[in-house]
């Protein structure tokens, strides 16, 4: 008893610390990467915090199961990216964004090869031959960006599960492909049902704004699709206001908000897309100075990794986070890469 009443005096204000500052911080800033790492720093936290309820050896034997379990789930992924990436081919099609969680799954077992041909070398079980700090180049650079991935995805899925208060006086609909240039898909129906979710659980009745302007390749536009679901779907079409003209997300955004901007009255907004579409979206909503709350729809779980990653890659090659990232992995490598070359 004493072990645990130390553990919480000690470890306790630790563990509140970082779950307070992660919080605020994305309450205060949802689009901060930031937020992303202190989400980290607080999962890390709780399990020692959580170890010191298991005195004498069961806190090593915690520590141990938690140690085995992260392993495990690492020398997971690459297995699970593979599937995922030729579950997406055969369902999707072939095309760039759909081979991206097959090509991440490929780099990220290469580089845990690389590791595990580094570990037993130090066993001279297998000999390098000089070639040790390449292995160790190639694991230390998967491990880096795989870090960076797994916090991505972990705080994207976090700001999901915050609670929101349903007040909102406008909730903005994201647009996407139409099949037949003219019927909605399940993954936009997804959206707009969320968006329908929310519109009821509000007292007072939002303003919904479907956007997406109409494609090349499309009869009508991606809005005029969403407005036909929201009317059969029984929300009046007072309450439907169309922003028709946007082709990009920083398009929605920018001209949603000026519709917005130029109707009286209170303004709270929320912004409804896919799931894995939300973090981006509250970056770039940001930028151009836009204050809203994101909700995320559900998207079919074998969608779901793909769809994250390419998001991650559009996050990741911004100017601000590439420099950022860049800098980062040259400081982790500095040691190595001074003695390669």
């Amino acid at each position: 008893m004493n072990e645990i009443l130390e553990n919480i005096q000690i470890l306790g204000p630790i563990f509140a610390f970082f779950w307070a500052l992660t919080i605020a911080f994305v309450l205060l800033r949802p689009q901060s990467y930031l937020n992303s790492f202190l989400l980290m720093a607080s999962l890390f936290f709780t399990m020692l915090f959580a170890s010191g309820f298991f005195p004498g050896s069961g806190q090593a034997y915690f520590l141990l199961a938690c140690f085995l379990l992260v392993m495990l789930a690492i020398f997971l992924v690459p297995a699970l990216l593979i599937l995922n990436g030729v579950q997406m081919i055969r369902r999707e099609s072939f095309s760039a964004a759909h081979v991206l969680s097959l090509a991440l799954g490929i780099f990220v077992g290469i580089g845990e090869i690389a590791t595990v041909i580094y570990v037993f070398s130090l066993s001279d079980f297998i000999q390098l031959n000089g070639a040790h700090l390449w292995f160790m180049l190639l694991s230390f650079s998967v491990f880096y960006f795989s870090f960076l991935v797994l916090s991505f995805v972990l705080y994207t899925v976090f700001i999901q599960i915050m609670p929101h208060r349903m007040n909102f006086n406008y909730i903005i609909i994201h647009g996407c492909g139409l099949i037949d240039g003219e019927r909605i898909s399940k993954l936009l129906s997804n959206r707009v049902d969320k968006a329908i979710e929310v519109y009821n659980r509000c007292k007072t009745k939002p303003v919904i704004v479907p956007s997406g302007r109409k494609g090349a390749d499309e009869k009508i536009s991606e809005a005029e699709a969403m407005k036909r679901y929201l009317l059969e779907h029984g929300i009046p079409e007072s309450d439907i206001l169309l922003e028709d003209q946007s082709t990009t997300t920083e398009e929605n955004l920018i001209n949603s908000r000026d519709i917005i901007d130029r109707r009286l009255g209170k303004k709270k907004t929320a912004l409804v897309s896919s799931n894995y579409h939300i973090y981006r979206c509250l970056r770039l909503a940001r930028q151009v100075g836009f204050r809203c709350t994101g909700i995320g729809a559900k998207v079919a779980l074998y969608y779901w990794p793909s769809a994250l990653i390419r998001e991650f890659v559009a996050v990741f090659v911004t100017p601000g986070f590439l420099i950022i990232a860049l800098i980062g992995y040259v400081l982790f490598l500095s040691p190595l890469l001074f003695l390669l070359l």
